[in-house]
Order: C-alpha cells, then structure tokens, then sequence
C-alpha cells in the first residue's frame, strides 16, 4: 500500500515538468514577438506574466496534491 501511495505522489509531482515546458515555450515565443516589434513589448510582457503565473499554479497544484497524499495516506 505505501507503495502505491509513493507512486501516486510522484505522479502528483511531475506535473512540474508539463509546467516548465510550458512556462519555457511561452519565454521563447514572446521574445521572438519582442523581436518583430518592439514596440509592443510592454503588452506581450504583461500576457507572458500572466500565463507563466497561470502555468506555475498548475504545478503548485500538483505539489500539494503530492504532499498531501504523503500525509494523509501515509
């Protein structure tokens, strides 16, 4: 049973890695749109802000998630 219960928490916890790679696409995309026009750097830094704050919640989520199978399973 402890186990599965290790298991279930290591799954929780790779939901970091979908974040990271998300959180890393976005970087990447918004400084090839900071490239092409300059200008507008102001609003494409705000909307990459905001959906990197959006990708980490997801894997705050997972951690906890992790952290409480550990201690209320385990």
């Amino acid at each position: 049973m402890e186990t599965l219960i290790a298991i279930g928490a290591g799954i929780a916890v790779l939901t970091g890695i979908g974040a990271g790679i998300g959180i890393g696409i976005a970087t990447s995309k918004a400084a090839e749109a900071i490239a092409r026009q300059p200008e507008a750097e102001g609003k494409i830094t705000k909307t990459l802000i905001l959906g990197c704050a959006l990708a980490e919640a997801t894997a705050i989520y997972g951690f906890i998630i992790g952290i409480l199978i550990i201690f209320f399973l385990g």
